[in-house]
C-alpha cells in the first residue's frame, strides 16, 4: 500500500487506533485540519523521510492543486520540501528536538521553493512522537513567514516577542497535556495534539454532536473553561451554548450569538456552504474584545450533525474596519461640507454682484433713453459710478479672502512707522466719511515707540477694513474713532500695541456674535436698513490677525455700535525712520515726465493714456513686453523717464520684460523705474514683481492719486539711490 491511499489509511491509525467506530469522527478531525489556516505536515522519521499527509494549506503554501502535485514536487519527502542552502540547520534542528523532552516543540525557519520557483520562507513547529502501530513520525505545523521577515526591525522584534511567547504558551501546554496524559486514554490525547497544532490562530476548539446534544473541548480558554467543570468533559451542547452566552456575550449580542449557535441555524447554514463565522462581542476582566465565532461541517452525507467551533480575537481586523469606515465618512462629511461651501458662497456672490450690475445696466438704458438731457445722465452717470464701485469693492474683497486664506501666508516685515499708517488709514477713508456725514476722528495715537518692523501692506488692510466696515454699517450723523495705544514693552526690543475702531452704528446683535467673521454673513438688520456690504471686510480682518499672531475682540450693543480691539507684538527699530517726506515736493516735478505705457489691451491703453496726459505726462504706448524691451534697447537717455508695466501681455509678459530690461548693457537703460499696473491683485503677484526688478505693484482700476504718489516716490527714490551710489564712487 502506497501514496493517498496509505497516507489516509496511517492518518486514520494515529487517531483511531482502537477500531472503526470512531472512523466518521476521525474523518471529521480530518477535514477540519483542511479547513485550518495553517499548513499540517505528518512524515516519517529516518530514512526517506516519506510523507504521510498534509492538509489543503499546505498543498497552497507550495502552490501545489492535489496531494498528487505536491509529492511529485518534493518527491514525496520533507528534505525535499527545504531549500538545498537550509537543509542542513533544518536537520540539525530536527536531531537537537529529539535529544530533548519528547513533547517539547521544535521551532526552525528556512526557505522552500514552490511550483512557481519564487523563494519563499517558512516557520516550522515539529513536534517527534512514536506511535505503536506506525512507527517514529513527526507532525510539524507549518506557516508561510515570506511577509513577516520583509518587516521593520521593530516589528520583527515584536513579532519575534509575540513568537516566544506562543513558544512558551505551547510548551506551557505540552507540559499540561502530559500531566492530562494519566487520565484520559491514548486516543484522546493523540487527537488533542493533532488539533492543537492546528489551532494556533484560534484560542478555542470544540468538537460537537448536534444529534446527541454533546459537545467535547479539544482547547480551552479562559472563557470557554468556564463552562466545563473539567476541562476535557463531554457537556450538553445546549447547556454549554446557553450558558457561554449569558456569562461572556455582550447584552447586544446576546440574542444573535443564540441564534447563530442552535441547531436548526447551524444546519440551515452548513447546507449552503462548508463553514461559516459571526462575529460579536465579549466582555473580558471589564474591557470589550471582538471575536469571532467559526463553525465548520466536518460530518460526512448529506444530514449535519458532526461540527467543529472554533473561537479567535479579531479585535485588531475589526478595529482596522471601523477605522476604513470612520475614514471614509469623514472624507464624506468633508466633501459636503465643501459642497455645502461652495453652494453657499456662490449664492451669495451671484446676488451681491447681480445687485450693482442691475443698477448699472439699468441706469445706462436710462442715459441712454434721455441722452439730450445732460442733468438726468449725469445723475444717472453718478449712480452708475456708485453701483460700479460697490462691485469693485466685492471684487476686491473676494480677491483679499482667497488670498488671506491661501497656503501663502508669509508675512513680509520691513521698517515702518505706526503713526504714519494709522494716519494714512484716516486719510484715505475720510471722504467715505463724508459722504455720510460721519465724524470720522484720529482719536488718539499714545505709543513711546512708533518705528517697528512689521507687514505694514497688512497692517493697512486691517486697520482700513476695520475702519470700512465701521463706517458702512454707521448712519449719517454718526461717529467713528480710530486710536492706537503701545501698551508695554517686552525684552529683546518687541512691545505690545492696542488698536482699536469704535462706531456708533447700528450694533450686532448677541447671537450674531458667533458668526461674525464668516464669509458673507450680515446681520438681518443691515438687509433692514438698506446697508450695503460684501460681508467679507471682518473675514478678511481676522483672517490677517491671525497671520500676525495677533487677537481680535468685538463689543457691541444694537442701536448703540461696536468696538473692535485689536492686540498685536512688534518687533521695535531701533534706530528711528526718517520723517522727512519728499513726497510732496517731487509732485511738482512730475510734469512733463515722459512715460513709457505698456498694455495689450487697447481700451485701456487710451483710458490711461487720457489719464496720465491729464495729469501732465507726456505719454508713448506699447502693445506688448517685447515691443517695451525693443523700444528701451533703441532709447537714448531722457527718452524715457518710467515705464507703466501691464503683467498679462501676449508675446512677452510684463515679468519676462522686467527682467529683459534690467539686463541691459546701459545703466541708463536697466535702471529706468518700473512700476506694475495690472489686474493681478494677490500679494504673491506683488512680491513676483518685485522679485523680478520692479520699483512698485498697482491694481487696476487706476486710482488716480495712488498712482500719482507713487510714481513721485519711485522716481525720487530712484533720483536719490543714484546720488548715493556717485557718492560712493
Amino acid at each position: 500500500m502506497n501514496g493517498p491511499k496509505m497516507g489516509h489509511y496511517l492518518i486514520e491509525h494515529i487517531l483511531a487506533p482502537q477500531g472503526s467506530q470512531d472512523i466518521q469522527a476521525t474523518h471529521g478531525i480530518i477535514n477540519f485540519m483542511d479547513e485550518m489556516p495553517g499548513g499540517f505536515l505528518i512524515y516519517r522519521m529516518g530514512g526517506t523521510e516519506e510523507i504521510i499527509y498534509a492538509n489543503k494549506a499546505l498543498l497552497r503554501i507550495f502552490q501545489c492543486a492535489s496531494l498528487e502535485e505536491f509529492r511529485e514536487l518534493t518527491g514525496n519527502s520533507f528534505q525535499g520540501m527545504v531549500h538545498p542552502e537550509d537543509l542542513e540547520t533544518v536537520e540539525q534542528s530536527i536531531m537537537e528536538q529529539i535529544a530533548n523532552s519528547q513533547y517539547d516543540l521544535d521551532y526552525v525557519e528556512y526557505r522552500i521553493i514552490p511550483k512557481n520557483g519564487e523563494v519563499r520562507w517558512v516557520e516550522d513547529y515539529g513536534h517527534y512522537l512514536h506511535l505503536e502501530h506506525v512507527g517514529d513520525v513527526f507532525y510539524v505545523f507549518i506557516s508561510d513567514a515570506t511577509e513577516k521577515r520583509n518587516l521593520s526591525f521593530a516589528e520583527r522584534t515584536r513579532l519575534m516577542e509575540e513568537k516566544i511567547q506562543k513558544e512558551e504558551k505551547l510548551k506551557s501546554l505540552m507540559e499540561e497535556f502530559d500531566k492530562e496524559r494519566r487520565l484520559i486514554n491514548q486516543e484522546h490525547l493523540r487527537r488533542l495534539e493533532v488539533i492543537e497544532g492546528l489551532s494556533v490562530n484560534y484560542e478555542s476548539i470544540l468538537y460537537a454532536d448536534l444529534d446527541a446534544d454533546k459537545i467535547l473541548p479539544y482547547r480551552l480558554s479562559d472563557r470557554t473553561e468556564k463552562q466545563f467543570e473539567k476541562k476535557f468533559q463531554m457537556r450538553r451542547f445546549h447547556w454549554y451554548t446557553n450558558d457561554y452566552v449569558s456569562t461572556w456575550v455582550h447584552p447586544e449580542d446576546q440574542a444573535l450569538v443564540t441564534k447563530v449557535s442552535s441547531p436548526e441555524y447551524i444546519r440551515k447554514r452548513l447546507a449552503k456552504s462548508k463553514t461559516y463565522y459571526t462575529n460579536y462581542r465579549v466582555i473580558h476582566r471589564g474591557e470589550l474584545q471582538y471575536l469571532q465565532l467559526r463553525i465548520v461541517n466536518v460530518g460526512s452525507g448529506d444530514h449535519i450533525s458532526q461540527i467543529v467551533m472554533g473561537y479567535r480575537k479579531v479585535d485588531e481586523e475589526v478595529r482596522l474596519e471601523m477605522e476604513q469606515k470612520q475614514i471614509f465618512a469623514d472624507a464624506l462629511n468633508t466633501a459636503n461640507l465643501a459642497i455645502n461651501a461652495k453652494n453657499t458662497f456662490l449664492s451669495h456672490m451671484s446676488h451681491d454682484m447681480r445687485t450693482p450690475l442691475n443698477a448699472i445696466f439699468g441706469y445706462t438704458a436710462l442715459a441712454k433713453k434721455y441722452i439730450s438731457d445732460h442733468g438726468a445722465v449725469e445723475n444717472y452717470l453718478g449712480k452708475i459710478e456708485i453701483a460700479s464701485k460697490q462691485l469693485l469693492e466685492l471684487i476686491e474683497k473676494v480677491l483679499e479672502l482667497s488670498w488671506a486664506e491661501s497656503t501663502d501666508t508669509r508675512i513680509s516685515e520691513s521698517e515702518c512707522n505706526l503713526s504714519d499708517i494709522v494716519q494714512d488709514v484716516h486719510e484715505n477713508l475720510l471722504s467715505q466719511a463724508m459722504e455720510k456725514n460721519i465724524s470720522f476722528t484720529l482719536d488718539s495715537i499714545q505709543m513711546t515707540h512708533c518705528d517697528i518692523f512689521g507687514d505694514q501692506n497688512k497692517l493697512r488692510q486691517l486697520l482700513s477694513n476695520l475702519a470700512s466696515n465701521a463706517i458702512t454699517y454707521t448712519e449719517e450723523d454718526g461717529q467713528v474713532d480710530i486710536s492706537v495705544k503701545e501698551l508695554e514693552k517686552f525684552p529683546n526690543n518687541f512691545a505690545v500695541y492696542q488698536f482699536v475702531v469704535k462706531d456708533t452704528g447700528i450694533g450686532i446683535s448677541k447671537e450674531f456674535l458667533t458668526h461674525i467673521f464668516d464669509p458673507f454673513e450680515r446681520e438681518k438688520n443691515t438687509t433692514f436698513s438698506g446697508i450695503h456690504g460684501t460681508g467679507l471686510g471682518l473675514t478678511i480682518a481676522k483672517n490677517l490677525v491671525d497671520m500676525m499672531g495677533g487677537d481680535i475682540q468685538v463689543d457691541s450693543t444694537p442701536g448703540k455700535g461696536s468696538t473692535f480691539t485689536v492686540t498685536l507684538r512688534f518687533r521695535i527699530q531701533t534706530h528711528p525712520l526718517s520723517s522727512a517726506n519728499h513726497t510732496e515736493d517731487a509732485f511738482s516735478s512730475l510734469l512733463n515726465k515722459r512715460i513709457l505705457l505698456v498694455d495689450d489691451n487697447i481700451a485701456n491703453l487710451e483710458i490711461e493714456t487720457e489719464i496720465l496726459q491729464g495729469m501732465g505726462f507726456i505719454v508713448e504706448t506699447a502693445i506688448n513686453g517685447s515691443i517695451a524691451v525693443e523700444k528701451m534697447g533703441l532709447s537714448s537717455p531722457g527718452d524715457y523717464d518710467l515705464i507703466l508695466m501691464d503683467i498679462q501681455m501676449p508675446v512677452m509678459d510684463g515679468w519676462d520684460a522686467t527682467k529683459n530690461i534690467r539686463s541691459l548693457k546701459d545703466p541708463a537703460q536697466s535702471r529706468i523705474p518700473i512700476i506694475a499696473l495690472s489686474a493681478d491683485a494677490f500679494d504673491s503677484d506683488r512680491q513676483m514683481s518685485i522679485e523680478c526688478g520692479m520699483d512698485a505693484h498697482l491694481t487696476k482700476p487706476i486710482d488716480v492719486p495712488l498712482l500719482l504718489e507713487t510714481i513721485a516716490k519711485t522716481l525720487h527714490a530712484r533720483k536719490y539711490s543714484e546720488m548715493d551710489g556717485s557718492r560712493q564712487k
